[in-house]
């Protein structure tokens, strides 16, 4: 054992003393969470070019209405009250006749959309008051280049919506003064559930949010995953080195296979969980001096870092092994893709169990060993409350997973970590790992 922990903190010294891995250590956070940076730090940078949209109404009533409001708007609305520098674009409508062929006037304006003449054009069919009349003819459809993302789209929307009851009231003989409160809305507040203390006071509900519903497993996950990529991937390449290098001939000399690969592995498990305490430290740090320590998912932490340390030791026997299968970087590259399958399904899945941490597909898919390390820690962050026995069921079946994975890659790893030039092929693999 005491050759085993020197070569792993050989590993370990070796990997933090770099400047990679301190270089590591800044980035990962920022390549991680590049997109939510670039939105905060150009979200005061807007485009103020002006937005020109035509209108062509066949009702002939709804486009007085976003003249107006884009004229109250692009007085009150799209300058900064404290610099009173123009923030936002000036929306400017122009209405213009319908044609007797409207489709090939829309053809037209969409010529003049992708020339740059328009920003885009509004449609309003005939029969978007009084829908029932004629559906085929009663949609109000919006036509530029990026519709789905405009927000213009979006503040139309409000100020349509709200005429079109106003001309259904009066088609109905029904004076607006009548029902003051039908154009306001009834939102409906997410609040968590009411508990009690423990003097029996009732404690009411706070209020949630989808941020704070998502933040805590989508960080716990996210950094699982980057610290895989740390601490478990690099073996794979490195062990292939060491192969081809014939250096792993000299230091079979002094130890055994199996503590040479159990050494790899520890000082891969060193180094990702250094860099573990240093982001959830300083996370926890950040949140407290934020205010925000209420968030902080104490009673989840000892489960994500249990499995996170079973997620690190079955990668890393996994990818020592394969790394001593390789013959050169293109064998190590064939072998690094489905040895990511671990971590990469639970992250194509990871919004849908989520939204749904009880459906019989996240129970499952947590309770299968490659996957329960991550699927369960976001299951366990999640809001909803797993059934007790659910992370404990998991927690065993993938430390047997693993030690199996441990066995199975301690067999293909001493029997191939001596080989050269002996092809890739998964009858090879398998033959290693059941006979030796």
């Amino acid at each position: 054992m005491y050759k085993v922990i020197r070569l792993a903190l050989r590993e370990y010294i070796a990997a933090v003393k770099t400047k990679g891995f301190i270089i590591g250590l800044v980035m990962f956070p920022v390549l991680m969470s590049g997109s939510m940076i670039a939105m905060a730090l150009l979200k005061d940078h807007v485009d103020v070019r002006e937005r020109h949209i035509v209108i062509i109404d066949e009702t002939q009533e709804l486009s007085e209405v976003l003249i107006n409001a884009a004229e109250q708007r692009n007085l009150n609305e799209i300058f900064d009250e404290e610099s009173g520098e123009q923030n936002q674009p000036v929306y400017r409508f122009e209405v213009i006749d319908i044609g007797q062929d409207v489709t090939l006037q829309l053809s037209w304006l969409s010529d003049r959309v992708r020339d740059g003449e328009i920003h885009a054009f509004l449609h309003i069919e005939s029969s978007a008051i009084h829908p029932g009349v004629d559906p085929e003819n009663s949609e109000i459809n919006y036509h530029a280049e990026s519709a789905a993302l405009d927000d213009i789209r979006g503040w139309m929307r409000g100020h349509i919506n709200d005429h079109l009851r106003r001309l259904r009231l009066e088609a109905a003989g029904i004076e607006e003064s009548q029902v003051p409160d039908l154009f306001n809305w009834s939102w409906i507040n997410p609040r968590g559930l009411l508990s009690v203390d423990d003097e029996g006071n009732i404690i009411d509900a706070e209020a949630s949010s989808e941020l704070q519903s998502i933040a805590a497993p989508l960080v716990m996950v996210m950094l699982m995953f980057m610290m895989s990529m740390m601490g478990a991937m690099p073996q794979l390449s490195a062990v292939m080195e060491e192969k081809t290098q014939r250096i792993v001939e000299v230091i079979l000399g002094s130890i055994s296979p199996f503590q040479f690969m159990l050494g790899k592995i520890l000082g891969g498990l060193a180094v990702a969980l250094t860099s573990t305490l240093v982001y959830v430290g300083g996370g926890i740090l950040f949140m407290q001096y934020k205010g925000f320590e209420a968030f902080i998912p104490y009673d989840i932490l000892p489960w994500f870092f249990v499995n996170l340390i079973i997620l690190l030791f079955m990668l890393g026997a996994l990818m020592t092994s394969l790394g001593s299968v390789a013959n050169d970087a293109k064998d190590a590259q064939s072998l690094s893709f489905p040895a990511m399958m671990p971590m990469m399904i639970p992250m194509f899945v990871m919004f849908p169990v989520l939204k749904e941490p009880l459906s019989s597909f996240a129970t499952i898919l947590s309770l299968i060993p490659p996957f329960t390390p991550m699927v369960m820690t976001l299951r366990l962050t999640s809001p909803v409350t797993i059934p007790a026995w659910q992370p404990w069921a998991g927690l065993v079946g993938v430390i047997l997973f693993t030690l199996l994975v441990v066995w199975g890659g301690s067999r293909i790893f001493r029997a191939a970590i001596l080989m050269q030039g002996v092809p890739l092929k998964f009858s090879n693999i398998m033959r290693w790992m059941t006979k030796g």
